[in-house]
């Protein structure tokens, strides 16, 4: 019998038909299994009508000294996918010294803006540079508008308003921005991805002073640090808001420089101790080479983990925390280092050996969220934390206090004036946070928020929050309510 051309048709056509079927299952289950992708810089959405979706980084050098600055620009750099939030582009925490706006030529309506701190906005206020001219390497990041704009810095001054600093008109599309590859010589390592980078506050670790042999070094400390900064609230019970990768480019050798002993390391960023004469303090001078890596990944915080066992750090708001890997107390610096540098947080001691001669002038209400002049205790920025009853200022025994921090300041400064090694520093460390955490946990308004005097280097005329914190001692492993609040602000603006 001849089979019939008519229901071989039929059974191929219902074949294709199950095929087709199942297919559009499977798609649609994918679909619906696969979060939905945020717009990148597509025209008809708010930020795709001015932004194309890339990152545009503005390279300048900061000059001046005491009395003037100058912001001279040398180069524009197109480097990836903008990783920031495409809703909340203009910054309304109204934190850091200065302000960089993109700016509408024709309307003066600001596009995008954010609020940062310097090198150059803390060497200003030492006494070198009374003396003398300094220049610090800088750069800015926002997305690459659609047409020309002009990019604004303001710094803000003692009343808290703002004055104009430098203005200058770009062309996104013009022939000076630089477009060639990214370098790609730096290794990306996932830790932690929880979204689409413009939903999520986009952490990068970076590895300074960490040799080829070192890697797996570098991989265990970073996960041993973020372990303490997400055992920390509110990181902790915001986890979800965060990706975190590292970045690894192999050093020529492990260690940093220490110039208080002699010792010089090459360092790719620019890393030493002994920043502005202070010596546990660690900036990155090379802006340049260190944007040009990170560019590889995307980010909205930077720190730098350094592969070196003395302790010491940094951190200066919206540009990086540094923080060395292999101290006793590293765990603790990594989360206080990267309080200044992601939340704006004020140091909240007021003893330790600085190089600043004046940060906050007398009767001007700082900008950091936890510390205060108290200039009017009703209008106090924090009121809504103080419980009622609570006076303003808060009493603590102060007295007893400075006068121990001075016998421990005077041993700290023997020790450093001996070279001594850092079993000795830790000792006298574990010495102090064991005595001083007693100290402040039998104050009346311990674990209150109220107004305490001392902070932001100043023993007098500041008040911090909380009678203890992780911005003022090693001793807490937690922020105190009004750190807390500014930390979880500052993660709703970028996880939005």
């Amino acid at each position: 019998m001849e089979p019939n051309p008519s229901s071989a048709y039929d059974r191929r056509t219902r074949m294709r038909s199950t095929i087709a079927l199942v297919l559009c299952a499977l798609l649609a289950a994918c679909k619906s299994a696969s979060p939905a992708q945020p717009e990148r810089g597509k025209p008809g959405t708010e930020f795709g009508d001015l932004f194309t979706g890339r990152t545009l980084r503005v390279d300048c050098q900061h000059v001046g000294n005491a009395e003037t600055e100058h912001f001279a620009l040398t180069g524009l750099r197109l480097e990836g996918p903008w990783p920031g939030s495409r809703t909340q582009l203009v910054d309304t925490l109204e934190l850091g010294k200065y302000r960089f706006e993109v700016v509408e030529p024709s309307t003066q309506r600001v596009l995008f803006a954010r609020g940062f701190c310097s090198i150059f906005g803390e060497w200003e206020t030492t006494g070198e540079a009374k003396r003398q001219w300094g220049s610090f390497e800088e750069s800015q990041r926002f997305p690459e508008p659609r047409a020309p704009v002009e990019l604004v810095w303001r710094e803000r001054l003692d009343d808290g308003s703002w004055v104009e600093r430098h203005r200058a008109p770009i062309d996104p599309a013009g022939r000076f921005v630089d477009r060639a590859p990214l370098d790609t010589d730096a290794e990306v390592i996932g830790l932690i991805e929880h979204g689409h980078p413009s939903t999520k506050v986009d952490l990068l670790i970076v590895a300074d002073a960490y040799p080829f042999t070192a890697r797996a070094k570098f991989i265990a400390d970073a996960r041993r640090l973020v372990d303490a900064l997400f055992d920390t609230q509110p990181f902790r019970r915001k986890r979800a808001d965060f990706n975190v990768r590292l970045l690894y480019r192999p050093a020529a050798e492990a260690g940093l420089s220490n110039p208080r002993k002699d010792v010089w390391r090459s360092s790719r960023y620019g890393l030493s101790f002994n920043s502005f004469d202070v010596d546990r303090y660690v900036l990155a001078l090379r802006d340049r080479a260190l944007r040009e890596d990170c560019a590889q990944a995307p980010y909205d915080a930077l720190i730098l983990l350094c592969n070196e066992r003395k302790y010491g750090g940094g951190g200066i708001y919206n540009l990086w925390a540094t923080v060395t890997a292999d101290s006793e107390a590293a765990p603790y610096l990594f989360v206080h280092e990267f309080g200044h540098s992601f939340a704006g947080l004020a140091d909240e001691y007021y003893s330790s050996a600085i190089a600043y001669e004046e940060l906050t002038p007398p009767g001007s209400e700082p900008w950091e969220p936890n510390v205060t002049a108290l200039l009017d205790p009703a209008q106090l920025k924090w009121r809504d934390l103080v419980a009622e009853g609570t006076p303003l200022p808060t009493p603590w025994d102060q007295a007893a206090y400075d006068a121990a921090d001075l016998e421990y300041q005077a041993r700290r400064k023997a020790l450093l004036d001996a070279q001594a090694g850092e079993e000795q520093n830790e000792a006298l460390m574990r010495e102090v946070k064991q005595s001083s955490g007693a100290f402040l946990r039998a104050q009346p308004y311990y674990g209150k928020t109220g107004a305490f005097e001392g902070g932001a280097y100043m023993a007098k005329g500041l008040y911090r929050p909380s009678v203890d914190c992780i911005m003022f001692t090693r001793n807490p492993t937690w922020f105190c309510k009004v750190c807390e609040r500014a930390v979880t602000q500052t993660i709703e603006r970028f996880a939005k």
